[in-house]
């Protein structure tokens, strides 16, 4: 019995060992299907369900539409949005799901209701898709057959394992077609009513809503009885179920159906030019986005520019172009890069100018006196050297073509003289200049500093509408920061400007900036100083006229003209001129772009508190009253004066020197000739004969030095003889008058004692004899010559030049 007891026992383990270990087998071949199923449930959508191209899309900074282009694709197709109107929301849920808020992404109750009703009628009448199974299908384009819906009901069940239904509804509002070339709620809206989808009405929304179901046939403009049939059932359903009332239906019905597309706004063309080529260099981001700009300031600038353009056309000046900046954060508010006449290719209007390289004229000055107040190199009043000047074959002019002499450095720069800063930019130091430039942000400046020379400072080089509005406004935000900051300074406030919001950051303050505050202040205060056009300084006395420091720039050959003006909270920049670059006669920036500006400057706050002055930043010393120097030994009535603290190490004047006067005062002496105690010692404002030859022109308290009287001895006295044009090396052509002669060259000198004879030579032979007046017409044949001078008492001069034959 044992033994079969030990048989029975045998068998029944050979039988249940292989059914275990068969279970085991199933089991693991279970368990690795349902992995397998888990991995291609949950990668069956893929991870970015749409990637057809979007439209560039910019907005204001309320959320207004600047402006839109179409799709690479041809669509009209706005990039994803995760707001969706409630209005759509609840047409949309009526329309085509009714049970979407409750459902896993599958409606188990209406695709069996669309398998009854299309076995009843022998083809396809219901699809029972749910809203997210439709965006399955829009996401993965399937042609519509039982296995394709058997997918898109697992795929949609998987897009709701992990998306919220706000955010399959937001898929579906962005991607659902909406007839024609318009796919997405958003574009739907602005292309067939003109607003966005949260300005629609109960009527507006169920007509869109009722599209996605069939695009292709019902089209607003086409069908239109059953466009308006299928709105009026849904806003019939919408009355049913309670989400409007009665007359909110009645009223919706009356409503009229969209027609043909409109247009969309086009407040901003360049702006959104603009966004599109940046976004070409970071294709990852976005094409939909909020600017800093202000649309109704947008629309006002664009009208008055276009109402300037009229007047200027008459002239043959196409374009012109206005920016408006938020100093605190150099946020663009207004961006209008050029007039836009789309439909007249000869006004070159698609140039944006804004973002154009383009001579600047003067606009550089102010930069430059700044940066030579931070240095200590010059004060706010010391007088330059405002003389006929040639610097290596270099021969700039005052816009009037006149000369003063010696002007100071505010008034040159307040009247943009351009000899005077061609003498500073001579002791600053070109090559300092253009590295100074460069660290201020300016990055349109592509040849080295020895290509553009002195002419940097009259607009030799190339700057853009857009860099230098944004360095304009980053002198503002330092001095308006100097105080916020304890006077410190924060480097991250020279920065470019922006369209587009920035990312707040903490200031790194440091002791010193690139250009200390009171240096900012005293070039703002020169430039309130510039009289405005048509004004005539009479705008001083009216105290709700905008306070405005400003410059103006007009490029060689009147081809730019410029205006950009200054408040402690606005920046506005005007550029007049052609995008052919063709110059115009009056093409200037006083008469052009500065009317625009100050109009543009109506529009905005006037802004009360000026700019404090940092005296924290400045040190209070004796100036020298007439030169503007630091006052020297001999300086008398000196001014006391706060200026930048670099202005200790500022030079001391060079002008005033002690005299020695007989009793009377009409004659220079010496111990030589009189007793010393008959000598009147006098401190005496002498500029070099050339400077004085114009200066005391315009200036009629200017004393000329008094002569030496005859029985004195001259010791040590200056040479009262200069040669104002042609300076020694200078090379000269001589062009033919409009008769075909050869014309002449016109030699200038001074001397400081009227009265006084002048003798001319060239190369040696006598020319003539000038009085008071020194000016000689020489003819001299191309080649080197030698220009010779002596007055009466035998003082004299010798310079070379050289005629040129072409």
């Amino acid at each position: 019995m044992k033994w079969l007891s030990n048989d029975n026992k045998a068998a029944k383990n050979g039988i249940i060992i292989p059914f275990k270990r068969w279970m085991t087998k199933t089991k693991a071949a279970i368990l690795l299907a349902i992995m397998v199923l888990l991995l291609l449930f949950w990668f069956c959508l893929p991870g970015r369900l749409f990637n057809s191209p979007t439209s560039y899309v910019i907005d204001d900074s309320n959320g207004v539409l600047l402006g839109a282009s179409i799709a690479s694709d041809g669509q009209w197709r706005f990039p994803y949005n995760a707001n969706v109107p409630d209005k759509f929301k609840q047409c949309i849920i009526a329309f085509e799901d009714k049970r979407f808020e409750h459902h896993p992404g599958v409606d188990i109750f209406a695709f069996a209701r669309a398998i009854r009703q299309n076995l009843r009628s022998g083809h396809i009448t219901s699809g029972g898709s749910t809203i997210s199974m439709q965006v399955v299908r829009l996401a993965t384009h399937h042609h519509r057959n039982f296995w394709n819906k058997m997918l898109e009901m697992v795929m949609a069940l998987r897009l709701e394992f992990t998306r919220s239904k706000n955010e399959v509804l937001a898929l579906y509002a962005s991607n659902a077609p909406f007839g024609s070339n318009v796919v997405g709620l958003d574009a739907a809206s602005w292309r067939y009513f003109g607003r966005s989808p949260d300005k629609l009405s109960w009527g507006e929304m169920a007509a869109l809503a009722v599209l996605p179901n069939s695009p292709s046939l019902v089209h607003p403009g086409k069908n239109r009885l059953l466009l308006l049939k299928k709105r009026n059932l849904l806003l019939d359903k919408l009355y049913s179920i309670g989400v409007i009332d009665k007359s909110t239906a009645t009223l919706s019905k009356i409503e009229p159906m969209p027609d043909k597309p409109v247009p969309l706004p086009q407040y901003a063309p360049h702006l959104l030019a603009r966004f599109i080529g940046d976004h070409k260099n970071d294709p990852l981001t976005n094409t939909r986005i909020a600017t800093t700009i202000n649309a109704n300031l947008q629309q006002q600038v664009t009208d008055i520019i276009q109402r300037h353009h009229m007047v200027l056309k008459a002239n043959h000046i196409n374009n012109i172009a206005a920016i408006v900046l938020d100093v605190e954060t150099g946020s663009a508010l207004a961006y209008a890069g050029n007039i836009y006449h789309s439909n007249d290719p000869l006004m070159e209007s698609s140039v944006d100018v804004i973002n154009a390289p383009r001579s600047p004229g003067s606009t550089l000055k102010p930069l430059m006196y700044a940066a030579m107040l931070h240095d200590g190199i010059i004060l706010p009043q010391s007088l330059v050297p405002d003389v006929p000047t040639q610097i290596a074959g270099y021969h700039p002019e005052n816009f009037d073509l006149g000369y003063d002499g010696a002007v100071p450095a505010s008034k040159a720069l307040a009247r943009s003289l351009n000899v005077p800063a061609v003498k500073l930019l001579q002791k600053f130091k070109y090559e300092r200049f253009y590295d100074f430039l460069k660290k201020m942000g300016i990055t349109t400046l592509k040849q080295p500093a020895d290509f553009y020379g002195l002419s940097l400072i009259l607009g030799g080089g190339e700057n853009s509408l857009w860099e230098l509005t944004g360095n304009y406004a980053n002198m503002a935000r330092v001095l308006n920061h100097y105080k916020k900051y304890n006077g410190k300074y924060d480097p991250a406030d020279y920065h470019a400007p922006v369209y587009t919001p920035a990312v707040y950051q903490k200031p790194e303050l440091e002791k010193t900036g690139l250009l200390d505050a009171g240096s900012i202040y005293y070039t703002l205060e020169a430039m309130e100083e510039v009289m405005r056009p048509g004004e005539e300084m009479l705008w001083q006395q009216f105290g709700s006229t905008q306070r405005v420091a400003w410059k103006t720039g007009t490029s060689f050959g009147f081809r730019d003209g410029w205006a950009i003006g200054i408040t402690p909270k606005y920046v506005v920049g005007v550029w007049v001129g052609n995008t052919s670059g063709e110059g115009r006669p009056n093409l200037t920036g006083i008469n052009t772009a500065a009317p625009a500006m100050f109009e543009i400057f109506r529009l905005l706050p006037v802004t009360r508190n000026w700019f404090e002055k940092p005296v924290g930043e400045m040190v209070k010393i004796k100036v020298c009253h007439q030169s503007g120097f630091r006052a020297g030994e001999y300086c008398d009535n000196p001014d006391d004066m706060y200026v930048p603290q670099s202005g200790l190490k500022s030079p001391v004047c060079p002008y005033h020197q002690l005299v020695h006067l007989d009793k009377n005062k009409q004659y220079q002496v010496n111990s030589d000739c009189v007793a010393p105690d008959q000598i009147i010692n006098q401190s005496w404002f002498v500029l070099p004969p050339s400077m004085e030859y114009y200066y005391k022109a315009k200036n009629y308290q200017y004393h000329t030095l008094p002569p030496f009287r005859n029985d004195c001895a001259e010791a040590n006295k200056a040479q009262p003889l200069e040669l104002i044009y042609p300076k020694d090396g200078a090379k000269v052509y001589i062009p033919l008058e409009a008769d075909g002669i050869r014309g002449r060259i016109i030699c200038n000198a001074a001397h400081r004692q009227p009265g006084t004879k002048v003798f001319w030579h060239l190369d040696d032979q006598f020319m003539g004899t000038t009085k008071d007046f020194h000016q000689m017409a020489l003819d001299p044949p191309p080649g080197m010559h030698i220009l010779t001078l002596v007055d009466d008492v035998g003082n004299t001069i010798k310079v070379s030049f050289t005629v040129l034959k072409k």
